[in-house]
């Protein structure tokens, strides 16, 4: 008898925390679904008078809060939507030929917050336009596994549908499986982040990349791909790569620069925050300062401006400040100087 594994079951650790992955469906749903609440700030004399127990639930929700904090639609996020927005509908009639997109740049930039966000605005669309369609999956979001191979790259599409795979499964079995559940589910983005896992210049990596390319061309849906460098990878260069440099256009992230659209960041940023003792504008006034700190990087400025935030709520002092931003160890990246200019 061939035996069946489920991802998620017992066979697979970490199947108690499927809800809090977005490369498996119901991870996926629940991103979606997911509308965090912002708590409001207790007026001061509430807020002094609060018993121990009720202090401290109220300072978890804005700890919570401060964790997640919101997403800015930065300009990249907004481009990136707007490209996969248009090609959706450029491919949506295409029986060959379906022209994708690449987010690339450097780690920390946002490729992956672009490249949900796209996803996300793609399946709200499609339950707005088909309320009743609740078995539809409008977007499929996988990550490349490290030293991917063509049967590794198949898994990871079945893992998202939570398919049961037989542990003799072949490639061939596991993609058909795959492309009836994707037609089946209307499936019109699919989203592949960490594509420089995929190294070309191996056979399994080349055949890896012919395997996206064969789903590509058996699932009626528009692909986009999000990667660190992904013009350095060599995924595009030979002719596989030519073949995908004529078919997919790019979205390039990067450093924000010190100017308006870094300081309007900080302040959206300076707004969700929910700390009694703030001064607003501080923080505008240190954009700077966070820029030679972060070195302009999206990532690097959020886990800051968090973890301050949450450092503000744990030790009582209701503020951020220099000192306290000072006092906070970011990302080994924005800790390392820059190299001379040349």
């Amino acid at each position: 008898m061939t035996r069946f594994l489920r991802p998620g079951n017992g066979d697979d650790p970490a199947g108690d925390y499927a809800h809090l992955q977005l490369t498996t469906l119901a991870g996926w749903r629940g991103f979606i679904a997911e509308i965090p609440a912002v708590p409001d700030l207790l007026p001061e004399a509430i807020w002094a008078g609060l018993h121990d127990d009720k202090r401290a639930c109220y300072d978890d929700d804005r700890i919570d809060h401060h964790g997640r904090l919101l997403v800015v639609q930065t300009p990249t996020i907004r481009q990136v939507i707007t490209a996969g927005r248009r090609l959706i509908q450029l491919n949506k009639h295409a029986h060959y030929g379906r022209c994708g997109l690449m987010v690339s740049g450097p780690a920390r930039t946002g490729k992956t917050t672009a490249l949900t966000q796209l996803g996300k605005t793609i399946e709200v669309i499609h339950r707005r336009r088909h309320p009743r369609a609740t078995a539809d999956i409008p977007v499929i979001y996988i990550t490349v596994p490290p030293a991917a191979t063509p049967k590794m790259i198949a898994m990871e599409f079945a893992r998202f549908f939570d398919l049961p795979i037989s542990r003799r499964g072949n490639i061939t079995d596991i993609a058909d499986a795959v492309c009836g559940v994707s037609l089946d589910a209307h499936v019109s983005l699919v989203a592949i982040d960490e594509l420089h896992n995929l190294n070309t210049s191996t056979r399994a990596g080349a055949e890896a990349s012919d395997t996206l390319k064969y789903f590509s061309e058996r699932i009626p849906a528009t692909f986009v791909y999000a990667g660190i460098s992904l013009e350095r990878t060599g995924l595009l260069s030979g002719a596989r790569g030519e073949q995908i440099a004529g078919r997919f256009s790019m979205v390039r992230t990067g450093a924000f620069g010190q100017d308006q659209q870094w300081t309007a960041l900080i302040a959206a940023l300076e707004d969700s925050l929910r700390l009694h003792r703030h001064r607003p504008g501080t923080l505008t006034r240190l954009d700077r300062y966070l820029h030679q700190r972060t070195h302009g990087m999206i990532g690097s400025l959020l886990w800051l401006i968090r973890s301050v935030a949450i450092n503000a709520v744990l030790d009582g002092t209701e503020k951020i400040t220099r000192r306290g931003l000072d006092a906070v160890d970011a990302d080994i990246t924005s800790q390392t100087p820059r190299p001379p200019a040349t």
